[in-house]
């Protein structure tokens, strides 16, 4: 057990343990695909974190994880950066207006109840329809029952004005569909600390009507420029990135994502489903319960007096409040740096692993 001090969170946390919840999230991330700020964030809280700084510096830990996944797909050539842009535009403005909630609920000092209730509700929901999916595939599978499904089905909101050409998706359809989802995906990032995957993949199906080699790195293009100004707006407003909690938090998940990625590849999606909706549910029901059901103790992870500093911590913490812009750009190239390392460095190794060898010319004597 070894604990280091938040100079800005100002509260000690085992760096061992969160080293090894954040490869863990990372591990489920890259196993399921989804993003696992819904997972980390709760976490994080358990572990003593207040919600006000545990959701700002989980979005910028997603911002690096989405820049290393955005950057292979862009590798692959599965992005449709115009319907991205078209998400990110209406981000922006969900992102606004989740910072302006956020601001209100914590000046009247419920921001630690809200965030635990929408966890608490969203987490179940998620949580019981995927367990109820995954009951329904392994029933179809055990049947061999074979369920024809139309490629697209057209909605109301395609049909609104201005309708615009997406090549790449090849779809034709009113630009207000992305927009909203782009506003709805903004506001739930900036207020839950997450990256919104779990929204924007099946609007992305069911109501976009994409295809779906093209919806993994589009998604992660979104979250990239969301958890960017959730970043900004967090740390500009309330000075809540500690630099201390980001950097272990991204090692792990870079790394995590990677290892889950490849575990993957050897197990059963199926089962995969039906334990990660059980471990939402459990979740929920520990949020549940850590809100409203446990006795409050003195101990919450913060420490009653505060250490004395190092020179690396004062000068965090002295930039933060100095220059709380500055210092949220830092924060953001540091994620989008270590994200594009990671990126090329798994480019570099599967491009070695691929690599055909040469063959070597053979040369027959002349008679």
């Amino acid at each position: 057990m070894l604990e280091i001090y938040l100079p800005i969170a100002q509260v000690n946390i085992d760096i061992f343990l969160l080293l090894f919840l954040s490869l863990a999230v990372g591990v489920l991330s890259g196993l399921f695909g989804v993003g696992g700020g819904f997972l980390m964030t709760p976490f994080l809280i358990f572990m003593g974190i207040p919600p006000v700084y545990a959701v700002p510096n989980e979005v910028n830990n997603i911002l690096a994880t989405s820049v290393s996944g955005s950057l292979t797909h862009w590798y692959k050539k599965t992005l449709d950066y115009k319907m991205g842009l078209m998400i990110v535009s209406g981000g922006v403005a969900g992102t606004i207006i989740g910072i302006m909630t956020f601001t209100f609920f914590s000046e009247i000092g419920k921001i630690s109840l809200i965030i635990s209730l929408l966890y608490m509700y969203l987490l179940a929901m998620v949580g019981t329809l995927m367990l109820i999916e995954g009951i329904r595939e392994r029933n179809r599978l055990k049947s061999k029952t074979i369920i024809k499904r139309k490629l697209h089905d057209h909605n109301w909101l395609q049909g609104l004005p201005l309708r615009m050409r997406f090549n790449k998706s090849r779809l034709y359809e009113s630009a207000f569909t992305p927009i909203l989802l782009g506003f709805i995906v903004g506001f739930v990032a900036s207020m839950m600390g997450i990256g919104g995957a779990f929204l924007m993949v099946p609007a992305m199906i069911y109501i976009i009507g994409m295809p779906v080699k093209l919806i993994p790195g589009t998604s992660l293009f979104v979250t990239v420029f969301i958890s960017a100004v959730v970043t900004i707006l967090h740390s500009f407003n309330y000075g809540t990135i500690d630099l201390f909690l980001v950097v272990p938090l991204i090692l792990g998940s870079i790394v995590g994502v990677q290892v889950g990625q490849k575990i993957g590849q050897f197990l059963d999606s199926t089962e995969l489903k039906s334990l990660f909706a059980m471990l939402l549910i459990t979740v929920a029901i520990a949020i549940a319960y850590d809100s409203f059901f446990r006795e409050k103790t003195g101990f919450n992870g913060t420490s009653e007096t505060a250490p004395e500093l190092n020179s690396l911590a004062e000068f965090i913490l002295r930039i933060s409040n100095d220059a709380p812009f500055l210092y949220g750009a830092f924060a953001i190239i540091l994620a989008v740096s270590l994200g594009a390392l990671m990126a090329w460095f798994r480019k570099i190794i599967h491009d070695l692993r691929h690599k055909k060898p040469k063959q070597e010319e053979v040369k027959f004597p002349v008679k």
